[in-house]
């Protein structure tokens, strides 16, 4: 080779992807082939910030991103109103008006998450480390009103995204570096149970059934932590799933209906995780 050749050929070497240093290869380490090294990822960084925050335990609050505080339930609801009467009778606005309704009916649960979320919070930190701290999806709807309330009394709380196609960004109310964004769903919902002390489950849809029927799963077969399972809105819920059904046809045992209480209130929500952790032993990390 002549030494124009050798310079050439060099810099083919250095600039080559396999030149670049592993931890700084993006599109390596984004690889099919580095896919268990990025669900150790997900799992490692949220665990260092948590340890370091002395995040000790969590309550998880689930419910669904259409769940919105009155006033804008109620504006938008009015603003269907006057798209009707300006366009005649379309089949369509028929239908938002319809759903605009239901979604004012369900707005009471948003500051009823708020309040449950204060409610919890205030009692958060003790033995220089943090419990019951609220954890949620990190979104809108009753993950805002879940981070709102325990921001209302300065208490930390966490959210967990996950990217969507639709990308999904964080409510403003969650403490900042305890946010975390996740690719994988299996390790946001491990993450979501390791700490968990409750889950209280606000109304929602199928987001929140899958979430709700992840941990009903894992308490049905003891592969976590014994916790409280709230339903939160019990007219709502009972509507939605028939649970006693279940157990009518056999497919679950009549004992696992007790994994499952309903509540009405924040205050009555509360009372029901603090009397069920009554002299029970120091919760332990989720070790699946």
């Amino acid at each position: 080779m002549t030494p124009q050749e050798l310079d050439e050929h060099l810099d083919q070497i250095i600039n080559s992807p396999s030149y670049v240093v592993p931890e700084l290869d993006t599109d390596f380490l984004q690889s099919a082939a580095m896919r268990g090294l990025r669900l150790q990822l997900e799992y490692t960084k949220p665990e260092h910030y948590l340890q370091r925050m002395k995040i000790n335990s969590t309550i998880i609050l689930f419910g669904g991103t259409q769940v919105i505080e009155e006033d804008k339930a109620r504006a938008n609801l009015e603003r269907l109103r006057k798209q009707k009467a300006t366009g005649g009778d379309d089949p369509k606005i028929e239908r938002a008006i319809q759903r605009a309704n239901r979604q004012l009916a369900k707005a009471k649960y948003y500051e009823e998450a708020r309040a449950f979320s204060s409610l919890v919070s205030q009692h958060s930190y003790h033995n220089n480390r943090y419990d019951y701290v609220v954890v949620t999806g990190g979104g809108p709807g009753i993950m805002e009103a879940g981070n709102r309330g325990a921001y209302d009394v300065g208490a930390p709380t966490i959210g967990l995204n996950i990217t969507l196609p639709e990308e999904q960004h964080p409510n403003p109310y969650i403490t900042p570096g305890l946010c975390f964004l996740f690719h994988y769903f299996a390790m946001r919902k491990m993450h979501f149970m390791m700490r968990a002390k409750a889950l209280v489950v606000f109304p929602g849809g199928f987001g929140t059934l899958d979430e709700l029927f992840d941990a009903l799963t894992l308490r049905q077969t003891n592969r976590m932590q014994e916790i409280p399972i709230i339903m939160y809105g019990t007219d709502y819920w009972k509507q939605v799933i028939n649970f006693e059904f279940l157990a009518d046809e056999a497919v679950v045992s009549d004992e696992h209906l007790d994994l499952l209480d309903f509540a009405d209130s924040p205050s009555e929500a509360w009372n029901i995780i603090r009397k069920f952790h009554e002299n029970k032993p120091e919760t332990e990390v989720f070790a699946p």
